[in-house]
């Protein structure tokens, strides 16, 4: 039996980043259901879909969203501190090309680099409008402080930057889709058969 030559170093980035794939598809499914779903309304009124539940009620929706995204926020921490010299690194390396002092990086390198600042972007404004809401709910009739924008205009934000997220997000996932089949497979692939004397006789044969 031979162990997997996955080192760990390698191991820890895929645990977390496997924690950020499993929060961040969890929060796109909650947040997916509150965009076709809105709230406001009631029976009978304008609202059609006023009382639809799917698996579970609105408010445990709410629950599952507020907490997973806040879980996912400390994991994307976590995975930026692991990556931040990558950051750097490519921060460096855009300034040197813009000040003419670096030649220009390839296609690929550019479309990575677009990629991950659409991702960074939309986190961002995702994470903040998320926050904003989880303090400042608007629920129970509670007059809504007003924190630089509306709550309509947070909730502008939140909505349509969780948009732009997800799609870059699947991008990002779609680049490194050879890294994390190869890590992923010799991850769960802790050990391997070893061929005995008599197999590899029996495989000489001809």
């Amino acid at each position: 039996m031979t162990k997997s030559n996955v080192s760990k170093q390698t191991r820890n980035k895929w645990l977390i980043d496997a924690g950020l794939l499993s929060s961040a598809l969890i929060a796109a499914i909650s947040g997916i259901y509150f965009l076709f779903l809105p709230v406001g309304g009631y029976q009978g009124g304008r609202n059609p879909t006023y009382g639809i539940m799917i698996l579970f009620e609105r408010h445990t929706w709410e629950d599952i969203h507020t907490w997973v995204g806040v879980a996912m926020i400390a994991i994307a921490l976590i995975h930026l501190i692991l990556h931040w010299s990558w950051v750097v690194s490519m921060a460096k390396r855009t300034w040197k090309e813009w000040t003419g002092k670096a030649d220009p990086m390839n296609g690929r390198g550019r479309y990575n680099l677009i990629v991950n600042t659409v991702i960074a972007v939309s986190f961002v404004l995702t994470a903040l409008s998320g926050i904003y809401f989880l303090f400042f709910p608007g629920s129970g009739g509670a007059v809504t402080p007003v924190v630089l924008f509306s709550q309509a205009v947070w909730d502008l934000i939140h909505t349509w930057a969780g948009v732009a997220l997800i799609i870059a997000a699947v991008l990002h996932f779609a680049i490194h889709w050879k890294w994390v089949t190869k890590v992923t497979r010799n991850v769960f692939q802790k050990f391997s058969p070893k061929k005995t004397g008599q197999q590899l006789g029996e495989g000489a044969v001809s």
